[in-house]
This record gives structure tokens, C-alpha cells and sequence, in this order.
């Protein structure tokens, strides 16, 4: 890659960090994430606060709203961005974790359990790792388009067994699903219906937490064994890379992590029914890791957020007579569109996947 390219892609500030000592990198890793607890407190800055803050929706609860894609975005970015996966139907992970987190807290599930949020968090888990290990293995020797028609079809599974079956209550759903625990120094909750913002630390600590563990999955041997799998599984194999395990590993860590955030999101919610996961919501996070930058972190985080805040900034703004809100779908395209064709290899590439778009440009038209 030229010095030129490589600053276009965000190499420069890149190169900029990683020249920088260690303590001077962990300081500024330290200021940023600071700065991420106290997003709440935004709209507080004078002229450039009330161009960030929401006004259809208050700004905590968009600030946790853009949490949970955020974190999904990741979980789908280990999939689609490092595995080389075409995963369509990654709402049901989350459906999965949120629907378990109900049957095992609710009054009205039909097992009267009714435990704590926290207790139904590692069964909840554990159950969606299964449903992507079970989604993985009969899919192993599918890919591309393929892969992409058998995983929509298990989104769909989801949706109508959710919405059909007695055991999930269909539209009537699940009510009372307990928040998360935690008192204030007053008695009071923490994790209430009033304010949002507990939630969004909450979300941004999951956040934290799971960039940690992604990013040193992908610098060791499982990383280089999902790139191998990703720019050519045939290869890879004939290498004496586990594909079939490596695959597994890559479905079943989506899972986990989209399960976590349907956790998160039903703690929040206090409710859910089967109208809450449609297909578009797959494929809004999809648009976000491409969008964002697929195989990157940062990326993923990036778009994440986007697809969540575009939509939500727009509620409130009239245009004439009309709420911009309306027309969210219809805006939200064509800012896809126009970074695709402005930067088609997203808003924060990786690198190596940078090099690949240049090098297809080439054998396109070579020079």
C-alpha cells in the first residue's frame, strides 16, 4: 500500500499512535474512554452540544439505543468482518438471549421461575452459544450467497416459532422483566424507567469489555485462523487449518455477544413480543459493520453507532409539515449509499481489507 493510500485510509493517525510510547497510548485510550461515560452530559456544551443532543428522544436513551447496536455490530463483525461468514439473520441471537432472559424472569413465563436478571445471564448466554453452534454446523460447507439464504432462513425460524408457539406468548409477550440490580445512595434503584443513562454505562462497560476480548481473539491464533478461512477456505484447509472448528468459534462468539445485548435490551425494556425482532433489524446492523468498516473494530463501533443515531437525530426536525422522522429510511439510504460509493471500503477500514479493494481495482482496470 503507498504512504499516500495508507493515509486516506486512516493509516497516518494509525502510524501517529503507534509510534507514541505506552503510557502516553494508554492515557489517550484513557481520555477517550472518559469521554465516552460522559457522553450523557453533552447537550451541556454551549453551541455544540445542542447539535449532537437528540430532541424526538431524550439523549440518554439514544445514547443506550446506539449501545446495543454498537454492541451487536461487533458480535456480527467477528462473523461477517473477520470469519468471511454472510450472516442475515443475526437478530435472532438477540432474540434468543432475550427471550431466555424472559421464559427465566418473567411472572408470565410458563416456568415460574422468576429469577433475578442476573441470575438468568449465563444460562441465557449459554443457550445462545448453542443456537449459533447449532445455526453453525449444518451451514460448514455452505458459504456466499448460499450461507447468507440458510442463516435468513433461521432469523425467520425465530420469528415465527416467537410468534406462533404458546411457551412465547407471541404478541401478548413477556411483562415485568425485572431491570438490572443496584441501589443509589437514597435506596433507590439505579436501573429505573426514568433516566436511561445507567443503562448506557451499563452498555458502554459490555462495550469495553468485549473489545478486549475480540481484539486479542483476533490477534491470536483463532484471528489468523478465521483470516485464512476468510480469503480462501479451500487453502486454509489444505494448510492444515480447522475450518469447521474456527467457523464454530466465529458463529458461536457472534451469538454470544448478540445475545448479551438482547439480554441488556430486555433488562431495559421491562417487555418484549415477537414484533420487536424483524429481518430489517439484521440487516440494519449489516449496513453498519460495512458501512463502518468491515473487519475492523473501530469500524463496526462506528457504524453501530450510526445506524442508530442517524434515525434517531432525525425525530423532532420539521421540515414544512413534515417530521424528517418519516422519511428516516428513505435518508439513512442514501447516506449508505453515498459512503459506498465515496468509500466502498467503509468509513474505517481495515487494512488488509483496503489492500484487497485496491488490488480488485486493478485487475478491473489495470493501468
Amino acid at each position: 500500500m503507498s504512504v499516500a493510500t495508507d493515509k486516506r485510509n486512516g493509516g497516518a493517525v494509525r502510524g501517529w499512535l503507534g509510534r507514541q510510547p505506552l503510557p502516553v497510548r494508554l492515557a489517550l485510550v484513557a481520555l477517550f474512554v472518559v469521554a465516552g461515560y460522559l457522553l450523557p452530559y453533552v447537550g451541556s456544551i454551549p453551541v455544540i452540544g445542542p447539535q449532537i443532543v437528540t430532541q424526538g428522544i431524550d439523549w440518554p436513551s439514544a445514547l443506550f439505543n446506539m449501545s446495543y447496536y454498537v454492541l451487536l455490530a461487533l458480535g456480527l463483525n467477528v462473523v461477517v468482518g473477520f470469519a468471511g461468514l454472510l450472516d442475515l439473520g443475526y437478530v435472532g441471537f438477540f432474540a434468543v438471549g432475550a427471550y431466555v432472559t424472559a421464559l427465566l424472569t418473567s411472572p408470565d413465563s410458563i416456568l415460574h421461575t422468576e429469577w433475578a436478571w442476573l441470575a438468568s445471564i449465563p444460562i441465557a448466554l449459554a443457550v445462545t452459544m448453542l443456537a449459533g453452534v447449532l445455526l453453525g454446523w449444518p451451514t460448514l460447507r455452505l458459504r456466499g450467497d448460499y450461507l447468507a439464504i440458510v442463516t435468513l432462513g433461521f432469523a425467520e425460524i425465530i420469528r415465527i416459532v416467537a410468534t406462533s408457539t404458546e411457551v412465547l406468548r407471541g404478541e401478548r409477550g413477556f411483562s415485568s422483566i425485572p431491570h438490572p440490580p443496584g441501589q443509589g445512595s437514597d435506596g433507590k434503584p439505579i436501573f429505573g424507567v426514568a433516566d436511561a443513562t445507567p443503562y448506557f454505562w451499563l452498555g458502554l462497560t459490555v462495550i469495553l469489555l468485549v473489545i478486549v476480548g475480540v481484539r486479542n481473539l483476533d490477534r491470536s491464533r483463532v484471528g489468523r485462523s478465521w483470516l485464512a478461512i476468510r480469503e480462501d477456505e479451500e487453502a486454509a484447509e489444505l494448510m492444515g487449518v480447522r475450518t469447521i472448528k474456527y467457523k464454530l468459534w466465529a458463529f458461536a462468539i457472534g451469538a454470544f455477544i448478540g445475545g448479551l445485548g438482547g439480554i441488556i435490551w430486555a433488562g431495559n425494556q421491562n417487555f418484549i413480543n415477537s414484533a420487536t425482532f424483524q429481518l430489517q433489524f439484521s440487516i440494519l446492523v449489516l449496513a453498519g459493520v460495512v458501512m463502518g468498516g468491515s473487519g475492523n473494530i473501530a469500524g463496526a463501533i462506528l457504524g453501530g453507532a450510526l445506524i442508530s443515531y442517524i434515525p434517531d437525530r432525525l425525530r423532532g426536525i420539521e421540515f414544512g409539515d413534515t417530521d424528517l422522522y418519516e422519511y428516516r429510511f428513505a435518508i439513512f439510504g442514501a447516506a449508505i449509499i453515498l459512503i459506498m460509493v465515496l468509500r466502498p471500503q467503509g468509513l474505517i477500514p481495515s487494512r488488509r481489507r483496503a489492500m484487497e479493494l485496491k488490488d480488485r481495482q486493478k485487475e478491473v482496470a489495470p493501468q
